[in-house]
């Protein structure tokens, strides 16, 4: 048996709410309610009022308070932009980047950790998240593994990252999937920006979704146009090998491939899947008759 993979994911940093009016306020402000137990995680973001993702995270009960794991160089922005809206809320917040260090695992094992761990919200495949304390051994059960060696696993998976995959204060939830992998609640009360998401998903106008990629060689970098002929059709996002995940507008990329127009980021050929997980499909092939 394969022993699974246990890694430490130091571009990840860790902010604390806590406080008698914490759980209150956070499910005013995020995608997702807050976990109601130890053991569970839930997956959400703070978006701006015009519904763009601001921050995104994997957040873990400890306790009475919960934790945000964040993008590192993020966590003090973060921190500072809940503290906008805590006014005279008791809410306690604290970045405990420098003290706590996430850890994501995945495979065969039983994962005993010095903190709080749940599966991963997003898909169950990803296996675990983990939050425990700087230098803390890890798993057991499980090889440490590289940065690198989650990246693959993700991108296998089709699973966009903030501020990899895509720029925050630039993309919607739906853009980044985040209505397929948990990350937003259409029956919760309100929070900041959850009235053009919820337009957006009663209208049924989300265009722009993370696919998997497979080049025809080496891939260029994050942020490369993708294009068929002299159409802009998205962007590549991060890559592992010939595999990668691209932000096109479905409908462009249907077209192009219904008509055997080649799809390439810097001139390397691609080939476009849906994730075996998206509940969104190609968009049916246009007539002229339409």
């Amino acid at each position: 048996m394969v022993a699974g993979r246990i890694v430490e994911l130091s571009r990840r940093g860790v902010v604390a709410v806590g406080g008698p009016d914490a759980e209150m306020l956070l499910n005013d402000l995020i995608t997702r309610d807050m976990p109601k137990a130890p053991g569970q995680a839930a997956f959400g973001a703070l978006l701006t009022p015009q519904g763009k993702i601001l921050f995104d995270a994997i957040i873990l009960r400890d306790g009475e308070r919960f934790l945000f794991d964040v993008p590192r160089g993020l966590a003090a922005d973060f921190a500072r932009r809940l503290g906008f809206y805590r006014l005279r809320a008791k809410v306690e917040i604290a970045d405990l980047s420098e003290e706590r260090i996430v850890a994501a695992a995945w495979g065969n094992g039983t994962l005993i950790v010095d903190g709080p761990s749940a599966p991963d919200p997003r898909l169950p495949a990803l296996g675990y998240r983990a939050i425990v304390p700087a230098g803390a051994d890890m798993a057991p059960d499980f090889v440490e593994g590289t940065a690198a060696e989650y990246d693959a696993h993700r991108i296998r998976l089709g699973i966009p990252e903030g501020g990899i995959d895509f720029a925050f204060g630039d993309a919607f939830p739906h853009d980044a999937d985040m209505d397929q992998l948990g990350g937003l609640d259409f029956k919760k009360g309100c929070y900041v920006g959850q009235e053009v998401v919820s337009r957006m998903e009663h209208r049924g106008t989300a265009r722009r979704r993370f696919v998997i990629t497979a080049g025809d060689g080496a891939l260029p970098g994050p942020g490369t146009p993708v294009t068929a002929g002299e159409r802009a059709l998205g962007a590549l996002g991060s890559s592992a090998g010939t595999a990668a995940l691209a932000l096109v507008r479905l409908d462009r990329a249907k077209e192009a491939m219904d008509a055997g127009i080649p799809i390439v980021a810097g001139g390397v050929p691609l080939t476009l899947t849906l994730p075996p997980w998206a509940r969104f499909t190609w968009p049916a092939a246009v007539t002229a008759d339409e």
